[in-house]
């Protein structure tokens, strides 16, 4: 069986969609905090059972009869993180679970000025420890454009701190494919990297913009300390203003750079790229 962590989450809720197309409903398994907003996998033969990283004894018992383990790590800035990715670990430890495979995040090293890198790299090294072999999903930033790029669409900028090279990546790829890792014959062992298999800049972005808009849009540079300022004045609270500008840093400092094409092999396809993604947003 493979345990879903996450499931009722975006990237967790997608790997289990594309999971139900590989594998019978009855060799699934999530493990989620409301087991009512996983109705709609139990209805369709997916073992639902609750568990939460901050209750040992749930999780253990969520597990239960897991040869795989799939654990979307947290996000939460208020809680220790490290320590709920640990009881988890050890949970499907004393389960019995074979392997665990956790979703972590490009450039997840020492030095990288990026905050939540300390969290993965403190996760992965309790996964080295943990006795089970095990699988650190690198994956490539996935989120939304628009909250990278900010409202170009309505100023025509992209007005944001100094960047670097950055394989902006789609969360249905990554979902898909560690779909694909979990139900496949393939071994992963350790870190492995999923990205778009270009990086590019907010200067190619801007260009790619402005072809698909048949506009200019234009690339603004501001000052760290005025990003900050700005954030805060259109209501960011500053330490999210600043963990965000982390990023900013990371990405200048080349931390970001790595790709690869083993996202599009394990596809069978080419990852969807950035022009792909805006030219989606814009339509929308």
């Amino acid at each position: 069986m493979i345990v879903v962590t996450g499931a009722t989450g975006g990237l967790g809720g997608a790997t289990v969609e594309h999971l139900l197309k590989l594998l019978p409903a009855d060799q699934l398994g999530v493990s989620v905090r409301d087991t009512a907003k996983a109705q709609h996998f139990a209805d369709r033969g997916v073992r639902v059972r609750q568990g939460s990283y901050d209750d040992p004894a749930a999780l253990r018992g969520s597990f239960a009869g897991a040869e795989q383990v799939l654990l979307v790590s947290g996000n939460d800035p208020a809680a220790d993180m490290v320590a709920l990715h640990r009881n988890a670990i050890e949970a499907a430890v004393a389960a019995g679970t074979r392997r665990i495979l956790y979703t972590s995040q490009q450039g997840a090293v020492p030095g990288n000025p990026y905050r939540p890198s300390d969290l993965h790299i403190a996760t992965e090294a309790i996964l080295g420890d943990s006795g089970v072999t095990w699988t650190a999903l690198r994956n490539g930033a996935y989120g939304p454009l628009d909250q990278v790029l900010g409202p170009w669409q309505q100023t025509g900028e992209i007005a944001q701190p100094e960047d670097g090279p950055v394989p902006y990546t789609d969360r249905a790829d990554i979902a898909e494919a560690t779909a694909v890792i979990l139900a496949g014959d393939r071994s992963f062992d350790g870190p492995v990297t999923l990205t778009a298999p270009a990086a590019v800049t907010f200067d190619d972005l801007a260009e790619i913009a402005s072809d698909l808009t048949s506009r200019t849009i234009e690339r603004i540079v501001v000052d760290d300390e005025q990003w900050v300022a700005d954030q805060i004045t259109i209501g960011v609270p500053e330490q999210t203003a600043r963990l965000i500008l982390t990023w900013y840093q990371a990405a200048r400092a080349g931390h970001f750079t790595e790709t690869g094409p083993l996202l599009g092999e394990l596809l069978g396809r080419e990852p969807r790229t950035v022009a792909d993604r805006i030219a989606t947003h814009i339509a929308a």
